[in-house]
């Protein structure tokens, strides 16, 4: 690793607790920095988290921010889910205390080639081509990031001659300082997180981020068929390269060829990989089917967009189960390919009222109190032939520690049904 010096005695706080927050603090602690987590939730979560924390010389504050936790700390580290409003950074800020998030502290470290993808939809699929097209090219390579497994979990294994296939979020953009991928690919830019931005150009904003440190011995990767991202060539001192979807490639695979392109590798290499990807889980996952009822589960699309993809790629009607935490996305952008294919929407969550009026006239809906209340309405309201679909166009929060929970529990209920009705 390089930098390990600067972290050497140094007092950190690290604000969440969720995965890139332990990642984090054992990272830091092995580093020999004086360690102190902070989280203001306490719930089996955090308190699993905090056990699998590595020593006891580790601080860690549950159910509260205290403004003492922060005082007198060299640097603070934030998680994804941290917000720059959040009192925690407020008192960071007061303090003069310099404030990171997880993918600037691992990529200090990181001694290996970084490829960092960001966009609004796409980026895990994206993410993981990248990966098994340098495995399958015998490149040893870590795919971690915003995709599940944290950059900081990673980096004490990486070395000078791997790759690393980042995916990064607005969110951890946000707190870089010194963040340079080799490779940046930004693959679209739609309406989103507005529960988090003012507006549209602040998201962009944040985005944009990926490539501000970049120089002319690097390389961003645009999407030509999206105005606002192919507009960003004006803003980089990086090498662009455009790429667009032709009859062979969709997008995301468009994309990769891209990128494949960068690192020496040719098309033939890439459409080995791709013909035999059958996809991530959570994203548009066959779960099961009963008399000729099928059940997909799309527990990661969080984005109205994502839903549309989802609903295109899908024959036969679907029942839709949709709903969470409100980001601020413009449902009715579904609404005319919606009703050629929903048949009726069960909603769930904070956001259910929102979707329901800009559903209404359209096709039936209901709420259901529970995912598992919606997957037994919807099983009850499909007929032979129609799809009971899982695509929520909201994140999980409200119900949910996150999006791999809530497609977990919508495949075990469905897999209840299959068990009681065979």
């Amino acid at each position: 690793m390089r930098n390990t010096e600067y972290f050497t005695n140094k007092k950190i706080a690290i604000i969440g607790l969720a995965r890139s927050g332990l990642a984090c603090a054992n990272l830091l602690y092995s580093l020999g920095s004086k360690v102190s987590v902070t989280d203001n939730r306490d719930n089996d979560s955090t308190r699993l988290n905090a056990s699998m924390i590595k020593s006891n010389e580790i601080t860690v504050e549950l159910g509260r921010h205290t403004k003492g936790f922060i005082q007198n700390k060299d640097l603070v580290v934030v998680s994804p889910g941290v917000a720059n409003d959040a009192q925690p950074v407020i008192w960071a800020r007061e303090f003069k205390i310099p404030v990171i998030s997880e993918i600037e502290l691992a990529w200090l470290l990181c001694p290996a080639t970084v490829i960092a993808v960001t966009g609004s939809n796409g980026k895990t699929t994206v993410t993981t081509l990248i990966g098994k097209i340098l495995h399958a090219q015998g490149r040893r390579v870590f795919v971690c990031g915003n995709i599940g497994t944290p950059f900081s979990s990673e980096v004490e294994k990486m070395n000078e001659r791997d790759y690393v296939s980042l995916e990064v979020s607005s969110f951890q953009l946000e707190g870089i300082d010194k963040f340079k991928p080799k490779i940046s690919v930004i693959l679209n830019f739609t309406r989103n997180h507005l529960d988090r931005y003012k507006n549209m150009q602040e998201y962009l904003e944040a985005k944009k981020r990926i490539f501000r440190n970049q120089d002319k011995s690097d390389y961003l990767v645009l999407n030509s068929e999206d105005p606002i991202v192919r507009g960003l060539e004006k803003e980089t001192n990086a090498l662009v390269i455009y790429f667009s979807q032709t009859q062979k490639l969709n997008p995301n695979q468009a994309a990769v060829l891209a990128v494949a392109s960068i690192l020496g590798i040719d098309e033939a290499g890439v459409l080995n990989v791709t013909k035999e990807f059958k996809g991530i889980e959570h994203r548009l996952e066959f779960v099961g089917e009963i008399n000729n009822i099928r059940f997909i589960n799309d527990s990661k699309a969080t984005t109205a967009d994502s839903a549309a993809w989802a609903l295109k790629n899908i024959n036969g009607p679907v029942i839709l189960i949709a709903g969470g935490v409100h980001k601020g996305v413009d449902y009715g952008f579904i609404l005319e390919l919606a009703r050629k294919k929903i048949k009726q929407a069960i909603l769930i969550g904070e956001a259910r009222n929102i979707i329901k009026e800009a559903f209404a006239g359209s096709f039936p809906t209901e709420e259901a109190s529970t995912l598992e209340e919606a997957v037994s309405k919807a099983f009850m309201k499909a007929a032979p032939g129609d799809c009971v679909l899982l695509s929520p166009m909201c994140s999980s929060f409200d119900m949910f520690s996150n999006y791999e929970e809530r497609g977990n529990i919508f495949k075990r209920s469905v897999y209840d049904l299959i068990k009681n009705n065979t």
